[in-house]
């Protein structure tokens, strides 16, 4: 328990935490796009996808453990910024060049991450705690998402706030994944190839959950 507590207040295990709760943060955010991805199938596959989700009786578990790594990863980001400033009360008068050039992703990490957590907010409030529509497959009344996100990607300003933030997602995780391998001490010659990998995954991820709205406001949420 006493290594515990020296590692963990040191700089390198904050930092560690912080690249694995971002890490199964992100892994959560790749599923959860994929999952939505049914969108494009039919109303009814993403409305049944959704509805094994809330059914499932470990989805309160996973809730809670989802929020605790939220918590857990902005609260030692935060204060490692923090203690960096202390420590480095004048900035730095260049970002550096090449491989080591600190990039925006990585100088906006906190308000990328401040942002993002605005959009989670947001996005709980308006689909968690929004207006709850039934549907009916097979004699099984479930909750109509289809319907909900219908209705809220047809506004052209809640698509735009939708868009930017899902934007600066990809920029907080372009960083954040390659971090996770920067704080294991796993960056050597490989560097750009992980950077890069990193960038693939953040488009991935942000490009995925981008396709929905953008196609429920330029098609209704159907396939021409």
């Amino acid at each position: 328990m006493h290594k515990f507590r020296i590692w963990f207040g040191s700089s390198v295990g904050k930092k560690q935490v912080v690249a694995f709760s971002g890490l199964g943060l992100a892994v959560f955010t790749l599923s959860h796009m994929a999952g939505n991805l049914l969108m494009f199938i039919s109303p009814r596959a993403y409305n049944l996808y959704g509805h094994s989700l809330v059914s499932n009786p470990a989805f309160p578990l996973i809730e809670a453990t989802l929020a605790l790594a939220f918590l857990v990863h902005i609260g030692l980001a935060i204060q490692l910024s923090v203690r960096n400033r202390k420590a480095r009360p004048v900035g730095y008068t260049s970002w550096g060049s090449g491989p080591k050039k600190t990039d925006f992703a990585a100088r906006s990490m906190v308000l990328t991450g401040l942002l993002v957590l605005s959009f989670l907010v947001l996005h709980i409030i308006t689909f968690k705690y929004g207006a709850h529509y039934v549907a009916v497959y097979d004699g099984v009344e479930v909750r109509d998402l289809f319907k909900l996100i219908q209705e809220k990607f047809q506004q052209p300003l809640y698509v735009a706030w939708y868009v930017f933030s899902l934007v600066v997602l990809g920029v907080h995780l372009s960083h954040g994944v390659s971090s996770v391998f920067q704080s294991l001490g796993l960056f050597s010659a490989r560097t750009v190839f992980l950077r890069q990998l990193a960038w693939a995954f953040a488009i991935v991820v942000a490009g995925g959950f981008i396709t929905q709205p953008l196609w429920v406001f330029c098609c209704g949420g159907t396939n021409p």
